[in-house]
């Protein structure tokens, strides 16, 4: 696949500040909108490999969710129902659209489409994430969600005295090691760091992630949000899960028990970050995509 092209980087207002956007233009003035929603401790560059295979077709807003990247200085609230209320802001700033949303981004855009953005959202595509995941072990939120996300977290309470170091670090990475060279996910990779060396560290809000994370394993609200949708949602999930190993998050035996509102769609060979950059997620993801805006 040929490397991306280069998003606009946009603020929005919302609640407390400005939302950081990166924007990939359409080709045409009546093109259609799409928002991008990250996970957990991720960020909105996560989706320029979706973005390349989309461009020209669609307006492509994705955020970094509030406490993330560029807009970690956005204060609390946090919890996913600010981030669905940041959705509709994005929303009013740049119309009606198809929300996509990867891991807790999927929560984030079931939860809008559900209530704020009921009447904006034009499709709904989950990407291996938005219906509840298996219970991770573990006697509190905080427990369970590192039991879910392991080493992914375990950057936040760290510095890193060079970007050779900061490499290392994801090289070792179960999911994403394989991806650290590649351009468009070596700017998602960095896109995360502030701070100068010797003393970089991730841009990722603890608390954020904390409040999220509670939200997205125990909210009764966010756990029940597919099941009022205004639009039929297609979940791409993947056989293989956040340390490579199967089965991944989920399965045909827990898909089987979805509503008749959510549609489950495995991607072959893809781990929960690969379904994002591997082309036979890319092609999954987007093809979804356009399926919604229909």
């Amino acid at each position: 696949m040929t490397e991306f092209r280069d998003p606009q980087l946009l603020t929005v207002p919302v609640a407390g500040g400005d939302l950081s956007v990166l924007r990939w233009e359409a080709d045409g003035a009546d093109a259609p909108v799409a928002v991008l929603l990250h996970g957990i401790t991720s960020n909105a560059m996560v989706w320029a490999r979706v973005a390349h295979e989309l461009a020209g077709e669609f307006q492509l807003v994705a955020p970094d969710l509030r406490g993330r990247a560029g807009s970690a200085r956005l204060p609390a609230p946090y919890g996913l129902a600010a981030h669905a209320d940041d959705v509709a802001a994005l929303l009013d700033r740049f119309g009606d659209a198809v929300l996509a949303g990867h891991s807790m981004g999927g929560f984030v855009a079931a939860l809008a489409a559900s209530g704020v953005a009921r009447y904006r959202t034009r499709g709904l595509v989950l990407v291996d994430g938005g219906v509840p995941f298996p219970q991770p072990p573990g006697e509190d939120a905080d427990a369970m969600l590192g039991a879910l996300l392991g080493s992914t977290l375990d950057r936040l309470g760290r510095t890193f005295p060079d970007l050779a170091a900061v490499r290392a670090f994801w090289a070792r990475h179960p999911t994403v090691g394989p991806w650290v060279d590649v351009p468009s996910v070596a700017a998602f990779l960095a896109r995360d760091l502030v701070g100068t060396a010797p003393h970089l560290y991730s841009a990722c809000r603890a608390e954020a992630v904390r409040r999220d994370g509670a939200d997205m394993l125990l909210d009764e609200r966010v756990l029940a949000a597919t099941a009022d949708l205004p639009v039929p949602a297609t979940l791409l999930w993947a056989p293989r899960g956040m340390t490579d190993q199967p089965p991944g998050l989920y399965h045909e035996d827990r898909l089987a028990r979805l509503g008749a509102g959510v549609r489950g769609v495995p991607v072959p060979d893809t781990n929960h970050d690969s379904i994002l950059w591997a082309s036979q997620g890319v092609a999954a993801v987007a093809d979804a995509v356009r399926a919604a805006a229909r």
